[in-house]
């Protein structure tokens, strides 16, 4: 199950262009496994995961969440650029 609170949702749309339909289109498409976001000052408990997927559309998001009993609570998603998508290609698939 997805979780996007008002907040995460405003920001998806206003500021990365994403709607929830997208972000669900990403993960139904995802081929791999998540990644751990192994930054310091984007650390959570639990850890952050993110992975590279595209949508319906052929549009490739970046989609950072955290996962917590069964629950995928999503902290942003938007297009991501090629250095990501590498990072995703290299250890993700």
């Amino acid at each position: 199950m997805l979780e996007i609170t008002d907040k995460i949702r405003e920001k998806l749309k206003n500021k990365h262009n994403v709607s929830e339909n997208m972000v669900r289109e990403a993960f139904a498409n995802r081929q791999g496994c998540f990644l751990k976001d192994q930054r310091e000052k984007h650390g959570t408990i639990p850890p952050t995961h993110w992975f590279v997927s595209e949508t319906d559309n052929g549009i490739k998001l970046k989609v950072c969440f955290i996962h917590l009993d069964g629950v995928f609570y999503i902290k942003t998603a938007y297009r991501a650029n090629l250095s990501e998508q590498r990072i995703y290609e290299k250890y993700g698939s």
